[in-house]
């Protein structure tokens, strides 16, 4: 229930700021900009998953099934066991609207994050001036924004080199069974290396280059992703 932020209607909203399953962080992936993969490959694998429309949407992998996030604790309680966060999980519950024209704050009144009592940051002040939490969050909303929209253009250029190339990942379970991770896609790697000089002079100019190694580099993360999972299946 998507409503347009404004210090009357939600003049007495606070926000959990905790992080755990019981607050909504209990998804398997979130969407993730190329100005982000320096930061997130240090701990996620970064996918490029397809839209439905011909495209793809760069996200990072929390987990290896829908609703399993291997970074909350195992007992539901409080905390995130990586040192950054998505935009897109950050901004929660936040998103941008359009609204006579322009964009503007909307906040998810059906969140698990809005508190219903004295728990929580909040967005107002008591004079009905905006607080430091909703400063922070507008910036992360317009940074996220800036972010998605580069996106589009680095998904195209990937797509026009044919730089992307479908994956599948095998789990062996410990009792010899196997599980599979499908419908993603990663750079690909031998045809990145054939590239002419021309063509990576041109992603280098576009500052394509650092995300597409980083994507790279962050699938090394599939290992110690593997492991959380095969501990929590034991």
């Amino acid at each position: 229930m998507l409503q347009l932020l404004n210090n009357i209607q939600h003049k007495d909203l606070r926000i959990v700021t905790e992080r755990g399953a019981a607050w909504g962080d209990d998804f398997m992936s979130a969407p993730a900009t190329p100005d982000e993969f320096r930061k997130l490959q240090a701990h996620y694998p970064i996918v490029f998953q397809p839209d439905g429309r011909g495209g793809f949407v760069p996200v990072v992998l929390f987990g290896l099934r829908e609703g399993q996030n291997l970074f909350l604790r195992e007992d539901g309680g409080s905390g995130w066991d990586a040192d950054y966060l998505p935009l897109s999980v950050q901004r929660l519950p936040f998103s941008i609207g359009v609204a006579d024209g322009e964009l503007r704050m909307m906040v998810d009144m059906a969140s698990r994050r809005i508190s219903r009592g004295a728990e929580g940051e909040a967005v107002f002040l008591p004079h009905g001036g905006t607080s430091d939490f909703i400063e922070n969050a507008n910036a992360v909303l317009k940074a996220l924004h800036e972010g998605l929209e580069a996106t589009t253009e680095f998904v195209l250029t990937l797509v026009a080199h044919e730089l992307l190339e479908p994956f599948t990942l095998d789990v062996e379970r410990p009792d010899g069974t196997h599980g599979q991770l499908l419908g993603y896609h990663i750079i690909d790697e031998e045809r990145l290396a054939a590239l002419d000089a021309a063509t990576v002079g041109l992603l280098h100019q576009a500052d394509y280059l650092q995300p597409i190694y980083m994507a790279l580099a962050s699938l090394s993360n599939f290992v110690p992703l593997i492991r959380r999972h095969l501990a929590r299946e034991a």
